[in-house]
């Protein structure tokens, strides 16, 4: 049986993250793109040689052009300018969509039956580029944004309660952006509802910083965005897929209706398993809840339109 194969695309700090990380956990052979001469085939070839002392056994290449990534199982989309502080994830809009269309074009040429996972931004609207780029059924594009949001907003939860991080079960829904929503309802530690813990108050606190977690970093860095935490939330949801493990994990997807949405790329929660998204999750929302799912599909909806795709 032959190894699974996963290309990244784009080696800058998300992409080459991502190649360590899958790499590690022995997903697959690796191959690593990028336009940059050099760049991709170095970084390949310092991971390999970090293999004897971790003890992992993949290939990973480095590659200028698409066709090292002919039959990848898995393509991972990091590629597209990163984020400067005072710059909104929209003023990145038109550059990236360049670069994702031309990408997710070479991509659907030598890897026709792959699973898409992009993690370029503006995120909900660089998913619905690559989805009708594509013309991939639904079920095989899909945005990383939940599995990083929910990470940060557990890790605020154990930061504030002093609680192991492995015991918290957080969930969220929206746009990857300012107007995501963290879900406290559907939150709990062990079993136990977070709002047992926590005051509304703090609560709220915590839901503000998740939402702006990633221009918190942005502005700590002063020269680019976060990389260690997007590029495990995509091999996160790379590894359910190749390993068929049909996790809950909230995704940027493709809805047709579901939370009264449609011909929109937004967060939800979804059954992740080889088939790529298997099943869209609908929870059981509140008239607030709703409300705020509302305002952020508009604010999607805004960006979408912006794109002149509709």
């Amino acid at each position: 049986m032959s190894r699974k194969k996963i290309t990244i695309v784009g080696a800058g700090n998300v992409g080459a993250t991502a190649a360590h990380w899958a790499a590690a956990k022995e997903l697959g052979d690796v191959v690593l793109v990028d336009i940059i001469e050099g760049m991709p085939q170095g970084k390949a070839l310092d991971l390999m040689e970090a293999g004897p002392m971790e003890g992992f056994d993949v290939n990973v290449i480095g590659a200028n052009d698409y066709e090292a990534t002919k039959n990848s199982d898995v393509v991972i989309i990091t590629s597209g300018i990163a984020r400067k502080p005072g710059m909104s994830r929209e003023d990145l809009l038109n550059t990236n969509k360049q670069i994702v269309q031309s990408v997710v074009e070479q991509v659907v040429k030598y890897s026709p039956k792959c699973i898409i996972i992009i993690v370029s931004n503006p995120l909900d609207t660089m998913t619905y580029l690559a989805l009708k780029t594509s013309k991939f059924p639904r079920s095989r594009v899909m945005g990383q944004a939940g599995a990083l949001d929910v990470a940060r907003y557990e890790s605020f939860i154990a930061m504030e309660l002093g609680i192991s991080v492995e015991d918290i079960r957080a969930m969220l829904l929206g746009g990857h952006g300012d107007d995501m929503v963290p879900l406290p309802r559907f939150s709990t530690i062990n079993g136990i509802p977070v709002t047992d813990f926590l005051s509304k108050e703090k609560l709220d606190k915590i839901v503000e910083r998740t939402r702006k977690a990633g221009g918190e970093i942005v502005a700590l860095l002063k020269t680019g965005s976060a990389f260690y935490s997007p590029s495990l939330g995509a091999i996160t949801m790379a590894e359910a897929i190749l390993k068929d493990k049909k996790r809950i994990i909230p995704c940027c997807a493709y809805l047709e209706g579901e939370y009264g949405l449609k011909d929109i790329c937004f967060g939800v929660p979804v059954i992740l398993g080889a088939k790529g998204i298997e099943k869209i999750i609908q929870l059981k929302l509140n008239d607030e809840e709703k409300a705020l799912v509302k305002k952020s599909a508009e604010a999607v909806n805004k960006t979408i339109d912006e794109l002149g795709l509709r």
